[in-house]
């Protein structure tokens, strides 16, 4: 394989004259060896560097330090997250609509999972009025051209896929004294998405001149 340490061999012996050695050459070869070990290693080290220089190939810590140089403490590594989740996120805040309608559809599905509603009392799509699509006690809601630039969002908060190796109180596999339980806190549930979460990114997104009158629902 190009850059191991059989390779490096292969390139160091290929420097010498070739009548200068027998076909046969233990001694040299291992001689050589060492140094082709150690070059195979900064081989490797090369390459990995490498990719810790670019968003899609980074891993482990780089890709926490690629968000941190970009994003700051916006966006931080969620519990237990791979690399590849993470990434993904990354690239998405990276491009993020803002300043939109569809900013705040687009982000709170991201960050939950779960598309929101959202009801501007302005707009007549969501309003509705008597002969269009809707009327009194149907679907719809009141306008206001009294509440300009504001909206009113409701959010869903993420399902929660609990925490890994414990089982529920009382569950097939777990009691209080038996199996696989312990005293846990919501900080511990995997993907967990704080309502502070949900009011950030909506700031992020919304213009500097509007409101967005947020309920959080599961």
């Amino acid at each position: 394989m190009i850059g191991d340490a059989q390779d490096m061999l292969a390139r160091l012996k290929a420097t010498l004259p070739k009548t200068w050695f027998p076909d046969s050459t233990p001694i040299l070869d291992g001689l050589l060896s060492g140094m082709a070990q150690l070059w195979a290693h900064l081989y490797g080290q090369l390459c990995f560097t490498r990719l810790q220089t670019r968003l899609a190939t980074a891993t482990g810590g780089f890709l926490d330090a690629i968000s941190k140089d970009f994003l700051g403490t916006l966006l931080p590594r969620r519990l237990s997250e791979p690399d590849a989740a993470f990434r993904v996120r990354i690239q998405k805040e990276l491009v993020r609509e803002r300043n939109t309608r569809n900013a705040v559809v687009s982000v709170l599905t991201d960050l939950t999972g779960r598309t929101p509603e959202v009801f501007e009392p302005s707009r007549p799509a969501d309003t509705g009025g008597y002969g269009i699509g809707s009327g009194y006690g149907l679907v719809g809601g009141w306008g206001s051209l009294a509440l300009p630039y504001q909206c009113f969002v409701t959010a869903y908060r993420a399902h929660s896929s609990g925490i890994a190796t414990v089982a529920g109180y009382g569950g097939p596999t777990g009691g209080y004294g038996t199996g696989a339980i312990e005293y846990a806190s919501l900080s511990m549930i995997q993907g967990q998405i704080a309502d502070s979460d949900i009011e950030a990114a909506i700031t992020r997104v919304m213009p500097c001149s509007a409101i967005a009158w947020t309920r959080i629902s599961n």
